[in-house]
């Protein structure tokens, strides 16, 4: 018979926010043996929920200091089994809570797995009284820094396979981007981030895109919604303006936070890109692009903000051969990605993109925008190699047929009464807002 210290005791946990809990769960497995923590890595754990608000390195260096923690290991998936299958542990140790949910398939694995070798699961109840979702809402009521936010797409990029950005146009419409969240296939998912745009930013004003709406105004918009919100926020940069005006624009970014700022190849007067060649519209000489990347570059104070160059070939019926030869040239320049733009109603041509982009040497995050495509899926987009989606005006779409419906319905009847069935209960908006900076 093994000595008890010899006895390997396995625990899986993401130990993002550590509390009593995960205290409870090593201290019924040092019971048993020897405990080694898996530890979910952080493309594991953005997988199947949220991204992780602390780095693995940092996670790992929480946990190899909890009494009772004799080894951490990293575990590169949700499923247990492929580490289980390089230690057989004689225990599994896990709280009993992952008997249902998004979990539980993971659970059944484990226990065929365990079978194997004579290992045994072992689930103490459940930790009750404590919630991981409410320690995170509570460290995101006290706002985060311009760095850390900064730094959280590049993050992302770095640990999920698609990240997907929502349009955003004012505070309110952020606070929708940072609180929804929904099942889809058994797992939680959410936005990673914020998207400001021109368009929408005019729009709201009630004003065109023409750049009536300029940047120092728009800066006070993204103000506004970074405030209220801790996402990662992407900025429509326009053309970027003059070489020298870029580069002021810059700063100003990265001194709000904004994660990556989008400029795209044209010059001359500001034309919504959707029109196509239906306006007239000019494309920069791709070397002059080029220098206003590396400019925007050689300025930038801190790595974690990005520069990304958005490409208007396909827009403006330039053929796909100007388009690669540009993510060529914006990449040499020191584009940090790449949006390839397209005004189809298919995503043909831009999976005819992705298809020749794989074959570069050197690939920077790919970046689209189905607007005009939208039946596009995220997964055929992730297989075609796109690391980015973003859903650039779908709340403020959204909310314009939605108030002049509950408008047309007062001026109908009269009164408010048939319009309330169109609107959100005032006590929920009361709620949504958050006022309470006390705790």
């Amino acid at each position: 018979m093994k000595k008890q210290r010899e006895i390997l005791v396995y625990v899986g946990m993401s130990a993002d926010l550590i509390h009593h809990g995960h205290v409870n769960i090593i201290q019924e497995a040092r019971k048993l043996g020897k405990v080694v923590v898996g530890l979910l890595t952080d493309e594991a754990i953005a997988s199947y929920k949220r991204m992780p608000l602390l780095k693995y390195e940092q996670r790992k260096r929480v946990v190899e200091n909890l009494a009772g923690v004799d080894r951490v290991i990293p575990q590169k998936t949700l499923d247990y089994v492929p580490n289980l299958k390089k230690l057989k542990p004689a225990f599994v140790v896990h709280g009993d809570d992952w008997k249902t949910g998004v979990q539980r398939e993971t659970r059944a694995r484990v226990v065929k797995a365990l079978k194997g070798w004579g290992g045994k699961l072992i689930e103490p109840r459940y930790t009750t009284g404590i919630s991981s979702t409410e320690l995170i809402a509570y460290t995101s009521k006290a706002g985060i820094s311009a760095t850390e936010r900064m730094a959280r797409l590049r993050r992302a990029l770095e640990t999920k396979d698609l990240v997907r950005i929502m349009e955003v146009h004012s505070g309110l419409s952020g606070l929708i981007v940072e609180k929804t969240k929904a099942k889809s296939r058994g797992r939680a998912v959410e936005f990673d981030g914020m998207w400001e745009s021109s368009l929408t930013d005019s729009a709201s004003k009630g004003k065109p895109d023409i750049a009536v709406v300029d940047m120092h105004s728009r800066l006070q918009t993204i103000n506004e919604i970074l405030e209220v919100t801790t996402k990662p926020i992407v900025v429509d940069g326009d053309s970027g303006g003059l070489i020298e005006h870029f580069m002021f624009t810059v700063r100003s970014a990265e001194r709000l936070g904004i994660s990556a700022l989008i400029i795209e190849d044209k010059i001359g007067s500001k034309q919504n890109s959707l029109f196509g060649t239906a306006a007239k519209q000019l494309q920069d000489d791709p070397k002059n692009f080029a220098e206003k990347i590396t400019a925007g570059k050689r300025v930038q104070n801190s790595e974690d903000f990005m520069i990304i160059a958005r490409i208007e070939s396909l827009i403006l019926e330039k053929g796909m051969k100007d388009a690669l030869l540009r993510a060529h040239t914006y990449i040499a320049a020191g584009a940090d990605g790449i949006l390839i733009h397209s005004k189809s109603n298919t995503p043909k041509e831009i999976f005819e993109f992705c298809k020749e982009y794989r074959k570069f040497k050197i690939q920077v995050p790919l970046v689209v925008v189905p607007t005009t495509y939208s039946q596009v899926t995220e997964d055929h987009l992730r297989k075609a190699g796109v690391r980015m989606v973003i859903y650039a005006n779908h709340l403020l779409r959204a909310s314009y047929p939605a108030m002049r419906r509950a408008a047309e319905t007062i001026l109908k009847y009269g009164r408010a009464a048939e319009a309330e069935k169109y609107c959100l209960p005032i006590k929920e908006v009361l709620n949504l807002i958050p006022y309470d900076f006390s705790s």
